[in-house]
């Protein structure tokens, strides 16, 4: 999403997503900062880009994903910010953030969505293609690209 985008949308917005998201959680995200800490690079380009706060469930013959639900954000809070400086722009989860968090999300003019808990069966349905790009050994905790149509969310902080 472009920053004005972002800035178009107000707390409570619905709306529907597509095109690319990745997929990171609690693991994922630790290997990430620590690419960072060591000057690597991550393995897509973070600018302007958003996480889905989501570990995949096998996909059934006819779809391209199982399950997505979203999992709970709080989960990510300490290694948001980092992230946010480095240009993520969209972060998708559910539940509440940090002070910390709410900051960044401010300072780097980014935006977090809420998506709906419980329905991962249903949100699994707007994925058209998924593939893990990196950190394969961690299951469900690999980084996934997702490509999205009808993703439905709504903005809780920006």
């Amino acid at each position: 999403m472009s920053e004005s985008d972002i800035a178009d949308l107000k707390i409570g917005d619905f709306v529907y997503l597509e095109g690319t998201m990745y997929t990171a959680r609690d693991a994922s995200h630790a290997k990430m900062i620590d690419l960072l800490d060591r000057k690597k690079s991550l393995p897509f380009d973070i600018k302007g880009q958003s996480i889905y706060y989501m570990g995949p469930t096998p996909a059934p013959a006819n779809l391209a994903c199982g399950s997505a639900g979203p999992t709970t954000s709080s989960r990510m809070d300490q290694y948001t910010p980092r992230l946010l400086a480095e240009g993520l722009k969209v972060m998708i989860g559910k539940g509440d953030r940090s002070d910390d968090v709410k900051n960044s999300i401010e300072k780097h003019a980014a935006i977090y969505f809420g998506t709906i808990g419980g329905a991962g069966a249903y949100l699994g349905k707007s994925i058209s293609k998924m593939t893990c790009i990196a950190f394969g050994d961690l299951g469900a905790e690999a980084v996934y690209k997702l490509t999205v149509k009808d993703f439905p969310a709504i903005v809780l902080l920006k």
